[in-house]
């Protein structure tokens, strides 16, 4: 890709008529042209390399802008924030002098390319953005979504992902206490692989990615900088995926987690001596994304000698040492008379470390190799202030055929027995099974703070082991009822998230977002993100928990087919002592099983639609976010008084699989009544927001019911903690080494 070393500045200001190859570097024309308007003359070989990758979709968010806005606008007054979206992370004060940060990011396609190195970047990735904003990284959390359970692709891709996760993970020492896995025909040669990690800190230690103070040192550590990646997350995931082109493979970046490792504990040992005026990660485009950003949200300029950067490959022209996106690298500004120190720090642990430049009283950012200038650019220019698009976006036309094909009037079973096989049936369904075979993969103790993990609602940590501070995180997303209404799906994706926390005893405090979509070329998939980030924004508004930040990834489709419209969503929250939180499981018999909430026949987007009638149409699930707060503050007081051993949220495959999961993994059985007005059939399979079910020790019965109609709650006594069988009285009995069977083997034997 080099022009030659002698296309420096003044160069090509000698020289307008030499041709640049920036289509082949994903710009489009009138963006070159932009780039040519900006500098006053062509742009130099390492120049037209750092514009393309940080004007990539992935690093300018050039198609989503316009309405990620709304985060902003419609943000909920929350004391809670400390730093909200712009920054590598959110950080939200979580009480007694702790902030926690947290972000979800997206690794798709090149843990489609490559699964394994795909997915161990991805989390790679994650854990040093939450490592540049001054944390130390407690946990990480996966929302996978794959192709077709029984497709062969499926058998390549998601061990490899698995493995990838949980090796990069589990040597870095942290644990993975959450996540989700789907299947669904529409992530075939397109899987969703979504990482994200919580970090920890002083409020007093937050750092933020800015260079300041000239004459500052700008230093760059961690391993060196070799050819894999080039172009790798920035540009592969920029256009519309195509796994026949050879040229995609190389771009996967390769991952050390030792080498993290190394740096996690350099940088923050850097960090408590006070070494560290500025911080930037080196993720997507590299060099060319730490030294912009560090030089634009700086007060000044910032001067650098690409000569001085450790290499693998002495080979690297300096358009391809500034594009390259190899793993495990971060950018440090540090005052003068720190330098000999830090670097004392990082030879301490091994670390490789080498000033590169230093900070100017300009507003240029200058790069030299070879001692002649390759690049002379306004660092905003590069960094901030790239295209925008106004996307023309419109509701597809087959919007309403789709919604009018109500899944509510599927056949339904017609006989006991009928229903008793459909349970089952759904209960063995690859979304519904257990992930057991791909979650033992993953260390869920290590540092010993983990609390809760999958398969509970949401995953917990402790932060301080005196008071038993800690928090929760929960992932939810579900493309089915995106596809039949984004604006209500991004919400029914928020509402589960919360719910999850709530369902712990933990308070909802903040969100983070992986927002997956299809091409943004594509009006329809445009009018789907559109709906989804406004109802995401006005969602998150009405419960009071902002967005602190969060990833979009577009073009997630193969050819013409786009991935059902998936937006991830990442609740977290606080509890005060992590004893009084409350787990999934079943924990005593006798004890009095509750439904708060209302039950509807809903079932558009179901999971018994999918399974039994492989349909997908009708609305989905209606939303009421106020109901959602009051069922949250319900669960939390009744798991911070006592009144409540278990609870677990109702939502795909509805109460039947809600009270299935707490059964199996409690040992403990359960006889259900169908309430008054319900048929059996509605009462299972019904996918109705807002709900939970809760068991209740008798001795709390008045106290919990008296709590829920002061405050409004429908709660309905619908069964009790008895036996080794599920009953649903006058329908059907499941043994629990029957249900055990269904839904512990479904998975195993299809990635046999």
């Amino acid at each position: 890709m080099s022009r030659t070393p002698l296309d420096t500045v003044e160069h090509a200001a000698a020289t307008p008529d030499v041709e640049l190859p920036w289509a082949e570097l994903g710009l489009k024309k009138d963006e070159y042209e932009r780039i040519v308007e900006i500098l006053g003359r062509r742009p130099t070989g390492a120049e037209l390399a750092m514009y393309s990758v940080m004007w990539s979709e992935h690093c300018s968010y050039k198609s989503s802008k316009v309405h990620l806005r709304q985060f902003g606008e419609k943000a909920p007054e929350n004391d809670a924030l400390l730093v909200g979206i712009g920054e590598n992370a959110g950080v939200v004060d979580v009480g007694q002098g702790y902030a926690v940060t947290f972000k979800v990011e997206s690794h798709n396609h090149p843990s489609y390319v490559e699964p394994y190195q795909g997915a161990a970047t991805g989390v790679g990735g994650i854990v040093r953005d939450i490592i540049a904003m001054g944390a130390r990284p407690v946990a990480v959390v996966d929302p996978l979504r794959f192709g077709a359970a029984d497709h062969p692709d499926t058998k390549r891709v998601l061990p490899g992902v698995v493995a990838g996760i949980g090796g990069y993970g589990n040597c870095l020492g942290l644990p993975n206490i959450g996540g989700e896995v789907v299947f669904d025909p529409c992530y075939q040669g397109n899987p969703l692989v979504n990482a994200g990690c919580i970090g920890v800190m002083r409020h007093e230690d937050i750092h933020l990615a800015k260079a300041s103070g000239a004459g500052n040192k700008v230093i760059l550590y961690g391993a060196r900088t070799g050819g894999d990646g080039i172009g790798g997350a920035s540009i592969l995931a920029s256009e519309t995926f195509d796994d026949a082109k050879p040229s995609k493979r190389p771009a996967v970046q390769v991952g050390d987690p030792f080498q993290e490792k190394l740096l996690i504990e350099c940088t923050l040992e850097a960090f408590k001596e006070k070494l560290v005026v500025g911080i930037q990660d080196l993720g997507a485009a590299g060099l060319s994304c730490a030294t912009s950003e560090l030089a634009s949200n700086g007060s000044g300029g910032m001067r650098v000698t690409l000569d001085d950067v450790p290499l693998r490959d002495s080979t690297l022209s300096p358009e391809e040492i500034l594009m390259s996106e190899s793993q495990e690298r971060m950018c440090a500004v540090v005052e003068p008379d720190k330098v000999d120190r830090f670097l004392e720090i990082c030879a301490k642990w091994d670390v490789i470390a080498t000033v590169i430049g230093e900070v100017t009283d300009g507003d240029r950012l200058e790069i030299f190799w070879h001692g002649e200038k390759i690049v002379d650019v306004d660092p905003r220019t590069v960094a901030h202030e790239g295209p925008v698009y106004e996307r023309p976006y419109a509701r597809p036309d087959w919007q309403d055929a789709l919604q009018a094909d109500d899944a509510n009037k599927l056949p339904r079973p017609r006989t006991a027995e009928e229903l008793k096989a459909q349970v089952l049936q759904l209960v063995a369904s690859p979304n519904q099974a257990s992930k057991k075979w791909i979650t033992q993969q993953y260390d869920h103790f290590v540092q010993g703070n983990t609390v809760l993990a999958m398969p509970e609602d949401s995953g917990m940590i402790r932060i301080d082991e005196e008071t038993g501070l800690g928090v929760a995180i929960a992932t939810d997303g579900n493309g089915r009822y995106a596809k039949l209404d984004p604006y209500t799906g991004a919400q029914l994706a928020l509402a589960e998230a919360y719910r999850n926390v709530a369902a712990t005893g933990a308070k909802p405090l903040a969100v983070s977002d992986c927002l997956n979509f299809g091409s943004p070329e594509d009006p329809a998939v445009m009018w789907q993100f559109a709906e989804a980030v406004r109802g995401l924004a006005d969602g998150c508004q009405q419960l009071g928990t902002p967005v602190t930040g969060g990833n979009v990834s577009l073009y997630n489709q193969t050819g013409e087919a786009a991935i059902h419209p998936t937006p991830v969503v990442a609740v977290l929250g606080v509890i005060d002592d992590v004893a009084r939180r409350t787990p999934v499981a079943f924990q005593e018999e006798g004890q009095l099983l509750y439904l708060l909430g209302d039950t509807r026949e809903e079932f558009g987007g179901s999971a018994w639609s999918q399974v039994v009638h492989d349909h997908l149409g009708g609305l989905p699930p209606k939303v009421d976010l106020e109901r959602e707060r009051l069922l949250a503050e319900i669960l939390i007081s009744a798991s911070r008084d006592g009144m409540i051993d278990s609870a677990h949220d109702l939502s795909d495959g509805g109460l039947i699989q809600a009270v299935v999961e707490s059964a199996l993994l409690g040992g403990k059985g359960a006889r259900l009544v169908v309430p008054d007005g319900l048929d059996a059939f509605t009462f299972l399979l019904s996918e109705s927001a807002g709900r939970a079910i809760v068991a209740v020790p008798r001795s709390e019965e008045l106290r919990f019911t008296d709590m829920c109609g002061a405050r409004g709650l429908p709660a309905t006594r619908i069964g009790v903690v008895d036996g080794d069988t599920i009953e649903v009285q006058g329908a059907f009995e499941l043994s629990l080494d029957e249900l055990r069977e269904a839904h512990e083997g479904t998975i195993p034997a299809l990635l046999a």
